[in-house]
């Protein structure tokens, strides 16, 4: 995977951490599938994401920091994250170490799942 790939995920991870929806959404395909890995299920296109974004973000303060980016043989995009989730009131919830898998579609974000690093 060309490095403008992993460039363009550390953006995406930096806008998420700004609360930037817009840009992070810039960089999905229209139908994206995307976990909902706070309430459980999926969120399916810009509009799911963006509202499950919303209700998150005024309930939890989560970030994600980029560690490390690798391919698989499969071609899928593994970033090891770390991430801190707190309440409102600045309480660490948790703070642990996941992987963030990606598949891309025309150079946008079509899928990402959630697994335990």
């Amino acid at each position: 995977m060309s490095s403008n790939v992993y460039e363009l995920l550390k953006a995406m991870y930096k806008a998420f951490n700004a609360r930037d929806i817009d840009t992070i959404l810039a960089v999905m395909h229209p139908e994206v599938i995307w976990p909902n890995g706070w309430e459980g299920g999926y969120m399916y296109g810009h509009q799911g994401v963006r509202d499950y974004w919303t209700r998150q973000w005024a309930a939890i303060d989560p970030r994600v920091d980029p560690i490390d980016f690798n391919t698989n043989d499969a071609g899928v995009i593994v970033v090891r994250v770390h991430q801190v989730v707190r309440d409102k009131e600045g309480t660490t919830l948790s703070d642990s170490m996941v992987e963030h898998l990606y598949q891309l579609e025309n150079g946008l974000i079509k899928s990402m799942e959630i697994k335990k690093a």
